[in-house]
């Protein structure tokens, strides 16, 4: 009868250890989790911080009318918090442009590339150097040798494709998407 009861009081401390180890392993396994949980919810507001604002996404699509711009004139909007350049180009600003598509350049780029029609040049206004915003927009400013935009921060120098041809800049003005809607209506974004 004693080793009955040797055996049953093995059985038994096997037994407790094994549920003591299962106990151990479940409380590991829910601390881990719950641990997790508060990490997650602690980066949770560093990480959507980073998100754009509600007033940067109301600005990711604009719609512009391009009824009355007249031919040769230049508007510069805002989209993105970014000048956006719309330069209405004359037969002469295209012709200009498109007999430099051969050109040796900083930043090759034929004309049609750039614009999707011709008599419509649309670039993020600002240099591709250090981020200045170039002058050319307003009648009078200074334009460069080519016509374009002149930066008077280091003197990158543009021509009318919005191309780099002289200056420290490395290459040419940036293009935003947008498309045709219309005619006349025009969607940046």
């Amino acid at each position: 009868m004693t080793e009955q009861s040797s055996s049953h009081a093995t059985n038994k401390s096997v037994h407790n250890s094994n549920t003591t180890s299962a106990r151990r392993d479940f409380l590991y396994y829910a601390t881990a989790g719950a641990g997790t949980v508060a990490a997650g919810a602690a980066i949770w507001p560093l990480v959507n911080q980073m998100n754009p604002s509600a007033d940067v996404m109301a600005m990711s699509a604009i719609d512009v009318d391009l009824d009355g711009i007249e031919v040769g004139t230049r508007i510069t909007l805002s989209w993105q918090g970014k000048p956006v350049f719309i330069d209405r180009r004359t037969q002469e600003q295209i012709a200009l442009a498109r007999a430099d598509d051969a050109a040796d350049m900083i930043d090759p780029a034929p004309d049609a590339e750039r614009a999707e029609r011709p008599e419509w040049l649309i670039v993020i206004g600002i240099c591709t150097h250090l981020g200045c915003v170039p002058l050319g927009q307003k009648s009078g400013e200074q334009r460069g040798n080519w016509g374009g935009w002149f930066c008077a921060c280091h003197g990158s120098q543009y021509d009318t494709a919005g191309r780099i041809r002289r200056g420290p800049a490395p290459r040419n003005l940036d293009l935003p998407p947008y498309t045709f809607v219309t005619d006349t209506h025009l969607r940046i974004g």
